[in-house]
């Protein structure tokens, strides 16, 4: 069968962390040790086997000196689309007062907000030029204060 988007998210970001340890000219130990993973664990993230939380992820990329932003993308954490470099994700997963499963609760919640916009966003655009919601409209001016009783006519 073949592998969902996790799988492939997971076996780029392997493939992005492997060649920037070489092009560091790190050997697995050493980076495994810069970051404060076991080289076995590390061996797994390159290989596609394992994916790291986001923790992990902000510690390999402190050591390799490279944006953390950018393994979050690629491990499917953040997405390039989100227009103003996902600040809000970016929050979340640097915020030290959550456990990565309350940080990962967060996105997910973030993410189905912004999912639910966007079809909202997309009915209206399909909807046209629709009028917008009825707004009470006041008399004319010339009798707005005025009891309609009262009004006469000048003759």
């Amino acid at each position: 069968m073949a592998k969902g988007k996790v799988g492939k998210t997971v076996e780029s970001l392997g493939d992005y962390l492997r060649e920037q340890r070489v092009a560091s000219r790190l050997s697995l130990r050493q980076l495994a040790e810069l970051a404060g993973v076991s080289n076995p664990y590390l061996s797994q993230i390159e290989r596609g086997l394992r994916k790291p939380s986001a923790e992990v992820l902000q510690q390999i990329a402190k050591a390799l000196r490279i944006s953390a932003e950018q393994l979050y993308i690629r491990a499917g954490i953040l997405s390039p689309d989100d227009g103003v470099g996902g600040s809000v994700e970016l929050a979340i997963l640097g915020d030290t007062g959550l456990t990565e499963r309350q940080k990962q609760s967060l996105l997910d919640v973030y993410a189905s907000f912004l999912a639910l916009n966007a079809v909202s966003d997309a009915e209206f655009a399909a909807d046209g030029d629709v009028a917008a919601e009825p707004v009470a409209t006041d008399p004319p001016a010339d009798t707005q204060d005025q009891d309609p009783q009262k009004i006469t006519t000048e003759g």
